[in-house]
Parts: structure tokens; C-alpha cells; sequence
């Protein structure tokens, strides 16, 4: 397969050691779209200073139970669009915004899933985001190129179960890779 034509929807981006771009440095970022558009993700270990049951009380949607994990952190997404929430989930529910992605992902963009969330009955696993990270058509493809990104197949455990200071490293070395060993050089074969 060329890099032109893959499709890296449900993949995982995961930044090389020397791609040092702020918001970008270290980044693990979920693929939720790509197409001949471009493509469009969600950066999945940038915790911002914004706890999640802030953000309820902030949108007026007061827990009815206890949250699970009440000080989890919304994360920075992207730097596009910062002011729009996304939620990445387990399973598949009735709301309204919802873009499959992969066999049990979704991404939601709307609020009836926050509210579903605060009233216990929304997804068990998810990750609550402002932003979100987009690519024009062939940029992506050209940074893949330009060897600032590595690929892996998206892992429930490192978008749901690690702590996010330890996801970029775990998402290299489930590709079998010690970053350490890593070059900086780009090459091709």
C-alpha cells in the first residue's frame, strides 16, 4: 500500500522524538477521519488545566451520580477549533454527532452525550477534548514522508486505561521500538 492510498482512520499518530512542536511534542493523536479531504484527529495525551466536572458544572449539566474519575482532565485536542468539545468512546450510543470509528470507537461532538455522561448512563470509557488536530489534503501524507510521525494501530489500552504521561512511550513500544535507538535522520528504503 502506498502512503497516498492508506487510510489511517482508527490509527494512532505518534510523534517521533525530534518532532519538538510544542503541542505537537510527544503527541499520541487518535485518526478519526481520513479521506481525500484530509484528515483529522485527536490528540489523546495533552491533559489542559480544565478538570471534566468543571466543564459539567460549567455547561449546567450537574452530575446525578457520583463521575467515576470526577478530576479527569479535558484534554487539548488540537489547535483547531479549541473552542469545540469532542468526547472519544467505547461503544456506540443515540447521540446525535456521532462518527463511527472503528469496530468500537466513536467520536462525538454534541452535548447530549456530556449530559448522558453526568446523568450515568453514557459511555463507560471515554476522553472529553477541546480542539481538535486537522490536516488538508496530502499534508499529513508529507509529514509521514518527512518522518515526523509514527503509525500504530489505535490501542483501547493507551487511549483509555494509561496514564497520559506514559501513552507516547507505551505507543512506541508496542510497535516493538525503543525511541531511545530511534534516528533522527529521514530515509526511505
Amino acid at each position: 500500500m502506498t502512503l497516498p492510498d492508506a487510510n489511517l482512520a482508527n490509527q494512532l499518530l505518534v510523534a517521533m522524538p525530534e518532532l519538538d512542536d510544542g503541542l505537537f511534542s510527544r503527541a499520541v493523536i487518535y485518526v478519526f477521519r481520513h479521506d481525500k479531504e484530509g484528515a483529522a484527529g485527536l490528540i489523546v495525551n495533552h491533559p489542559s488545566d480544565v478538570r471534566f466536572d468543571h466543564l459539567l458544572q460549567e455547561m449546567r449539566l450537574p452530575p446525578l451520580k457520583p463521575l467515576a474519575r470526577p478530576e479527569q482532565p479535558v484534554l487539548v485536542g488540537g489547535p483547531v477549533h479549541p473552542e469545540l468539545g469532542f468526547v472519544l468512546h467505547r461503544g456506540h450510543g443515540p447521540w446525535t454527532s456521532t462518527l463511527l470509528s472503528g469496530e468500537d470507537l466513536a467520536i462525538t461532538h454534541s452535548r447530549d452525550v456530556l449530559d448522558a455522561i453526568s446523568q450515568g448512563h453514557g459511555p463507560e470509557d471515554y476522553l472529553v477534548s477541546l480542539g481538535y488536530a486537522g490536516w488538508a489534503p496530502g499534508q499529513l501524507e508529507q509529514e509521514l514522508a518527512d518522518n515526523a510521525w509514527l503509525t500504530a494501530p489505535a490501542s483501547e489500552r493507551v487511549l483509555f486505561e494509561l496514564p497520559y504521561e506514559t501513552r507516547w512511550e507505551e505507543a512506541i513500544k508496542q510497535l516493538g521500538l525503543d525511541w531511545r535507538l530511534m534516528s533522527h535522520e529521514v530515509g526511505h528504503a
